[in-house]
């Protein structure tokens, strides 16, 4: 059994859902070695989250984006963490919703994701800086 552990860094994305599968993949050549594993991604930050979700269809990440702004709206009056901007708060809630983390399964060296799957990196503040992924991968070589 092989651990292996990195940092993938993500450049600054606009709020919404991004697919960054192929981000993570460039980042994560050691991947290629795996014959049978799993990585787990964490992402290190309160206002972001991950997420597998359609991988062809543009329409379904901004589908998701409004749902989410209808359902966590930014300047509501009983929010108190407000200090650090209107789509703090709605980003903190968005981010336990969805989650910090995943776990996916590798397969003769790839990610045994579905024909129509991909990673979302899932942005909810407007202006974020880029974004920090703790790769860890174990598995059999």
């Amino acid at each position: 059994m092989i651990w292996h552990q990195n940092t993938i860094e993500l450049a600054p994305l606009p709020r919404g859902f991004h697919l960054v599968t192929n981000d993570i993949l460039a980042q994560a050549p050691e991947l290629a070695n795996c014959e049978v594993g799993l990585l787990n991604l964490f992402i290190q930050h309160t206002s972001a989250s991950l997420a597998i979700n359609e991988n062809a269809d543009p329409d379904v990440r901004r589908d998701l984006e409004r749902h989410f702004s209808v359902m966590v709206p930014e300047n509501t009056p009983y929010y108190e963490h407000t200090v650090e901007g209107p789509d703090d708060m709605p980003a903190h809630i968005k981010s336990v919703m969805i989650g910090p983390s995943l776990t996916l399964p590798i397969s003769h060296g790839q990610l045994a994701l579905g024909t129509w799957q991909g990673i979302y990196l899932c942005e909810h503040r407007d202006n974020a800086d880029g974004r920090k992924i703790v790769a860890t991968l174990q598995g059999r070589w």
